[in-house]
């Protein structure tokens, strides 16, 4: 029996060698590929803060030509966000100085009350300055958005109000409003009141009861009674139509749910975001690249524009789903990660160096109905494209 097992065992082992080879190979590609996007990263971004006058915010670039915002649009935390992520990487003074500076004019958005997104404007900032410096200057100005945040929301509704009313809506609440619940949760979980993390769940059940197609897709806005909280309509407006996928959309449910798995570890939370993650990787018309059209139902496919934004929230989402899986499950989500990465880093999408305004990645959209940034550069493409870098670099090439 000796003889026997013995050159089996040895077989065996040469057998997992040359299975385990491939996988150090692709990690050490990976390692690669990301160093070299993140150092790009940091000298495209000296060209970004040059192009941009210190008292706003880059938002995109087109024509030839920078396009700024003041803090008070909904995208302006974005480039500090990014700059702090770099500043983790590289350690570099120098961008963490721009980080500070950008952090010093955004400041003033904790008391932003004007629509939902204040978690977009304080938590990719100021969360990530405050997470990666440990400066409770920063925790501060996050626990006062999170009791800004609370202002928006409607007992009758059990869901924060996205947009003020208007001739269009009465009470609207759009998926990407779940992205913000981030700011409530971690706030309630370092030291704040519990009601944020009631509001912040109970604006999470809303919307997976009103959200949501039995396929896992999402409509972009579900108006509400303010009065009732009783849904009266299901509409878009960014999307191709009201009952189509929105690209971007269904990227802020899967990292929604993902996200809110994280901090309550609720199951149906992880649930849904498997769901919403089958339907994206499921998609026929999810391209070979997986970077998504503008919208999944896009009249025009395949000559449709992409969505390099949604292609960099979706991976970042994948990632974080990977952590929360096991096996063929796991590898999928993450294999799927890897083929975006690896295609928003490289033409068409990554931009070349000194070029596209300083911005790193280009073909994005923010909404073809508005006619609106088309095929541009945007703030928050950069900022979920160089996470993703991170968390692929964090999570998955240690344990190769």
């Amino acid at each position: 029996m000796k003889r026997f097992w013995m050159p089996l065992l040895a077989t065996l082992a040469l057998l997992g060698a040359c299975t385990q080879q491939p996988r150090r190979d692709a990690a050490g590609d990976m390692a690669a590929l990301i160093d070299t996007q993140l150092h790009f990263a940091a000298r495209q971004y000296q060209v970004l803060a040059r192009n941009t006058p210190a008292d706003v915010m880059p938002r995109s670039f087109a024509d030839g030509k920078s396009i700024t915002s003041d803090t008070r649009w909904w995208t302006s935390g974005f480039y500090p966000g990014t700059l702090w992520l770099i500043y983790e990487y590289t350690r570099d003074p120098a961008v963490r100085a721009e980080a500070e500076r950008r952090l010093a004019i955004e400041e003033k958005e904790q008391h932003h009350s004007g629509d939902h997104d204040i978690g977009f404007m304080i938590f990719n900032s100021f969360g990530n300055a405050y997470r990666i410096t440990g400066e409770a200057r920063y925790k501060a100005v996050i626990d006062t958005a999170a009791q800004t945040a609370t202002q928006r929301y409607n007992p009758a509704m059990k869901a924060i109000q996205s947009w003020n009313s208007s001739s269009n809506f009465q009470a609207p609440v759009i998926i990407d409003n779940l992205m913000n619940l981030e700011l409530l949760l971690w706030a309630a979980q370092n030291g704040g009141d519990a009601k944020l993390r009631d509001i912040a769940t109970a604006h999470a059940d809303t919307t997976l009861r009103n959200h949501f197609r039995s396929d896992y897709s999402s409509y972009h806005v579900v108006d509400y009674d303010p009065r009732t909280g009783e849904p009266q309509r299901k509409k878009t407006a960014q999307g191709a139509a009201d009952d189509s996928a929105w690209a971007r959309g269904q990227a802020w449910g899967l990292y929604g749910y993902t996200m809110l798995y994280r901090f309550t570890h609720d199951p149906r939370y992880l649930a849904q975001a498997r769901g919403i993650a089958a339907f994206v990787l499921n998609h026929p018309n999810l391209p070979a690249d997986k970077i998504p059209y503008w919208d999944f139902n896009a009249p025009g496919i395949p000559d449709a524009p992409r969505d390099a934004s949604a292609g960099a929230i979706i991976a970042s989402a994948l990632l974080e789903l990977g952590q929360y899986a096991q096996g063929a499950e796991r590898a999928r989500y993450v294999d799927s990660a890897t083929v975006m990465l690896r295609s928003l880093s490289a033409p068409p999408y990554r931009a070349a160096l000194g070029e596209n305004g300083g911005f790193l990645l280009q073909h994005s959209v923010g909404s073809i109905p508005h006619k609106s940034e088309v095929d541009v550069p945007l703030t928050y493409a950069d900022y979920y494209f160089v996470e993703a870098l991170l968390r692929y670099r964090r999570w998955y090439l240690s344990k190769a």
